[in-house]
């Protein structure tokens, strides 16, 4: 992939008749040339639903697609007030693009696309605090079930708003995360320095948001080295979160062509 200095012109935007895209991913640093993406199928409906223990025993419940018996290799945590079902045609579009994927119900969510999150309803019954930061035990425990049950291969960890900052702070220091895509992140927990805590990263990271909420990601990644970090700054109004994966969303092509370049480095 070929590196160059910010302020260089590498490609513009195009569309052809086809719906390709040639887009660009910038860091804080450089800027890192992507490839034109094709439209993106959607796979048949694999999913598997299945339980396993948090950090403190909750239970967890999470979908699994699976893609040609391939281990999972993407873990996909929602927003807040949100479930799994963040997740249900972005996991078919990842399973179309070759990768077996589990998306969890994290303890701090309600309900997304009619999918409601058991994790945080079994939690409410049993007088478990559901703030964010009590939904990190969760994502880890998420993590090492991955782990164990794939050939201890390491994985991509993607978060939305509150989990992207959560797969932020646990990708900095987790072996069995290999990269993180994190989808709006932001200073979301009180006492806390995401910029600061994140600054040591060493792993490769792909970020993005709304076009509104991309100078504060821009101040947020910006203590991390450059050459670890892929920005995709959307020219479209966008949206917050992995809702900007969602088909319905304004620019959604674009969020995509970037997201896969990551995928495929």
């Amino acid at each position: 992939m070929k590196r160059l200095i910010i302020g260089a012109v590498l490609i513009s935007c195009l569309m052809s008749c086809k719906n390709e895209q040639k887009k660009e991913i910038t860091t804080t640093t450089e800027t890192k040339e992507i490839t034109k993406v094709e439209t993106i199928a959607v796979a048949k409906d694999t999913k598997e639903t299945i339980t396993f223990p948090s950090k403190d025993g909750l239970t967890i419940t999470a979908d699994v697609y699976r893609v040609d018996g391939k281990p999972i290799s993407i873990l996909l945590c929602h927003q807040a007030g949100f479930s799994r079902g963040e997740y249900k045609d972005t996991a078919l579009q990842l399973n179309a693009l070759g990768y077996s994927v589990m998306a969890i119900d994290q303890r701090s969510g309600n309900a997304a696309n009619a999918i409601i999150n058991e994790t945080a309803k079994l939690a409410k019954s049993k007088n478990l605090p559901t703030a964010y930061l009590d939904a990190r035990q969760d994502i880890e425990a998420a993590i090492d079930y991955v782990y164990a049950n794939n050939g201890n291969r390491s994985i991509l960890l993607v978060g939305s708003s509150y989990s992207a900052s959560l797969s932020l702070l646990i990708g900095n220091t987790n072996a069995k995360v290999k990269t993180v895509a994190a989808f709006s992140p932001g200073e979301y927990f009180k006492g806390m320095d995401i910029q600061g805590t994140i600054k040591d990263i060493s792993k490769p990271v792909f970020v993005t948001a709304s076009n509104s909420e991309t100078p504060a990601l821009t101040t947020l990644v910006s203590k991390i080295n450059g050459k670890y970090v892929y920005h995709y700054k959307p020219q479209e109004k966008g949206i917050h979160g992995s809702r900007a994966l969602w088909n319905t969303t304004e620019g959604s092509d674009g969020y995509w062509s970037a997201f896969k370049a990551f995928l495929n480095l």
